[in-house]
């Protein structure tokens, strides 16, 4: 009996402290903040790529006086051409929820942009996201161009490669070689994946700062530590449309 006691006794313990002991491995820096981010691309038809963005322009308020436009951009460079990417802001995922079956009843919006729109896109795919905890979505002090860098983590979440990829991130803006706009990472979507969100000057800036970064230990060093825990990247090129709020 005294056994049996003292063996419930070390279940009941192992259960009480099995949390406090595996949390901070499991999770690392929390994500209390409720706004997501949600993630859109568009591939349209070559043929009616300018016919989308002048309607999409001419109706964008329809859809702003539902919800927050983060920004708008075409693709220029990298990936499959003829297409946009937009980001859109959301207090939580009820949020979300009402303002999908408000567009749905708002008759102006369907038959001026959405009904005409449908025809000319190929392709859609959404991704939500959560901005990581170490990071504010900035604002670039004047015009310029941004470049959205994929990186396609190993299994295992932030608690693995969160403080390395963090550093890497650093190491880049504080020498100035760029100026980071956000950094989110996938929630529903391709998981372990974070995205980067720059923005330079111009595409010659860009690249400048990009081969200094290249021949400067501190990043060089910063960057080697969390190529370790990457799999894939990928870059695209993008140019701000004129009703995009960030530019």
């Amino acid at each position: 009996m005294l056994v049996l006691r003292s063996g419930l006794t070390r279940a009941l313990a192992a259960r009480t402290l099995a949390p406090q002991v595996c949390s901070s491995f499991a999770t690392g820096p929390r994500q209390y903040d409720g706004t997501v981010y949600e993630f859109r691309t568009y591939y349209l038809k070559p043929s009616k790529m300018n016919e989308f963005l002048e309607n999409t322009k001419k109706n964008i308020h329809l859809r702003t006086a539902h919800s927050e436009l983060v920004g708008y951009w075409s693709v220029e460079f990298g990936g499959r051409m003829n297409k946009v990417f937009h980001i859109w802001k959301y207090d939580n995922f009820a949020h979300r929820t009402q303002v999908r079956k408000a567009l749905a009843k708002d008759k102006e919006w369907q038959e001026q942009y959405l009904i005409p729109n449908l025809a000319l896109i190929d392709k859609q795919e959404s991704e939500i996201t959560y901005l990581v905890p170490w990071c504010k979505l900035e604002k670039p002090p004047k015009e310029g161009i941004y470049e959205l860098a994929t990186f396609q983590m190993k299994p295992g979440g932030p608690a693995l490669w969160g403080d390395p990829f963090k550093r890497a991130v650093h190491a880049h803006i504080n020498q100035g070689y760029t100026k980071l706009v956000g950094v989110f990472h996938a929630e529903y979507g391709v998981l372990n994946r974070v995205h980067v969100l720059w923005w330079n000057e111009s595409a010659d800036s860009r690249a400048a700062g990009r081969h200094q970064s290249h021949e400067d230990p501190r990043v060089v060093a910063a960057v080697r530590e969390s190529v370790n825990f990457l799999e894939s990247q990928q870059n695209m090129f993008l140019i701000p449309m004129s009703f995009s709020p960030l530019k």
